[in-house]
């Protein structure tokens, strides 16, 4: 496994980072697998050189920090792994229990430890732009997490870039803790980080670490236009079915998969290497509720596109309006 830079840090993390949000509880999303079944894919990834991890308080209501925690604690050493969780969502139906105030961040970070069993977190990560705090509230309990030991680094989310640079400014400023990463939207059917976010953090040496690359698995092949699919989740992913499933989404889609044909390989890897082309690119996150699923992701940092590939892939897209900000 090759290992990279995280931005302009100096921590190295694997060219993949497996998304924790698959496994939980499946009373939260249907798809989710329990512990049982989550266990056998955090033991190939470590075996597999993957030692880059992420989650977030809000999946399974914690239970996917829970379970990440203890599968990490399993099965791979602590000062080897980079583990990464974030925070935004509710997590109770109180006002105080969401959002980026001090109050929430300070009591969301020692409750997220707590769920991962861990004394610090390398990654901790805004999940979401907070319109209804004051951005450097917000940014200076970021730094005071990290100042106590509870995060090695900060990150953000999907944003605009101009929030995202005015955050980056003021940090700077006061001398707080700078963001080092950006976890945004971005695969082949949702390109529209390419006009301001993707330069933005390679003119700040922020690592990109994107999520959804598959487009929740409408890259992978499979989904059709009624019905949705044939997969739990693909039936069962309202996320899925508002954020794409237009025509011009289809049209990206065959191009995959007929691209992907003639390679002789899936199209989750030709998608997958498409991503991992961009030099913008630190890693991105990969999901997987079936091994095959990351054994592919695996095999994709193997595969190499030619120029004429690259252009056959992003030849048919269309422009989207911002889709993943909230």
């Amino acid at each position: 496994m090759d290992m990279v830079r995280l931005g302009q840090t100096g921590v190295k993390v694997s060219k993949l980072c497996l998304g924790c949000m698959t496994y939980g509880d499946p009373q939260w999303r249907s798809w989710v697998l329990p512990e049982a079944e989550s266990e056998p894919f955090f033991r190939r990834a470590v075996e597999a050189g993957i030692n880059f991890f992420d989650t977030a308080d809000v999946y399974s209501i914690g239970v996917s920090e829970e379970i990440t925690g203890r599968m990490l604690k399993k099965y791979a050493k602590r000062d080897e792994i980079v583990v990464a969780t974030k925070v935004f969502n509710p997590m109770g139906p109180h006002a105080n229990q969401r959002g980026l105030s001090r109050k929430h961040i300070l009591q969301a970070i020692d409750d997220s430890l707590r769920r991962l069993g861990m004394d610090y977190v390398d990654l901790y990560q805004i999940h979401r732009y907070d319109p209804e705090t004051p951005i450097e509230e917000t940014l200076e309990a970021l730094n005071d997490v990290v100042r106590a030991g509870k995060a090695r680094y900060i990150g953000a989310s999907s944003m605009f870039a101009w929030q995202f640079a005015d955050a980056l400014h003021r940090q700077q400023a006061n001398g707080w803790a700078k963001f080092v990463t950006m976890q945004n939207h971005y695969n082949l059917v949702y390109r529209e980080e390419e006009r301001e976010m993707l330069p933005l953090c390679k003119a700040m040496g922020i690592g990109v670490i994107p999520w959804s690359p598959l487009a929740r698995g409408f890259l992978a092949g499979g989904r059709v236009k009624q019905g949705w699919g044939e997969t739990e989740r693909a039936k069962t992913d309202d996320i899925a079915q508002r954020m794409y499933y237009q025509p011009g989404d289809f049209t990206i889609a065959e191009r995959v998969s007929s691209l992907a044909e003639a390679r002789g390989i899936k199209p989750a890897q030709m998608a997958l290497a498409w991503i991992l082309s961009k030099p913008a690119v630190t890693a991105p996150i990969v999901g997987a509720s079936k091994m095959y699923q990351l054994d592919d992701a695996l095999g994709a940092l193997a595969i190499t596109l030619t120029a004429d590939e690259i252009k056959a892939l992003e030849e048919p897209y269309q422009p989207h309006p911002v889709l993943g900000h909230s």
